[in-house]
């Protein structure tokens, strides 16, 4: 019986999302890979890193994705960007992000 709640337990706090995006991340654009656009200014790197594993279980890959974009949508504000791509893909529950201002659409 134990074992049970214990894996229910687990199975839903890994359908949450536990990254919520801040009202200054909502501005960040994310750019696709491939050449960023004209008159876009690089202002540095965001590195950002979310728990891929609880306990035994591994989380849902698209799940940590989307909360590693939200982490680094978070911190663009502070870099003074406006827009993130990511340079790599996740490693481990860590990924890494341009930020760059880029002029109003």
């Amino acid at each position: 019986m134990r074992i049970v709640f214990l894996s229910v337990l687990i199975a839903s706090t890994a359908a949450c999302t536990w990254v919520p995006i801040e009202s200054s991340g909502k501005a960040v654009r994310v750019l696709p890979a491939g050449p960023v656009a004209p008159g876009c200014v690089t202002k540095g790197e965001i590195v950002v890193s979310v728990k891929n594993k609880v306990g035994f279980y591994n989380r849902n890959p698209l799940r940590v994705q989307e909360e590693l974009e939200t982490l680094a949508r978070n911190e663009a504000p502070s870099a003074g960007a406006n827009a993130v791509q990511a340079t790599g893909l996740p490693a481990d529950g860590s990924q890494r992000f341009a930020a760059y201002q880029c002029p109003p659409r």
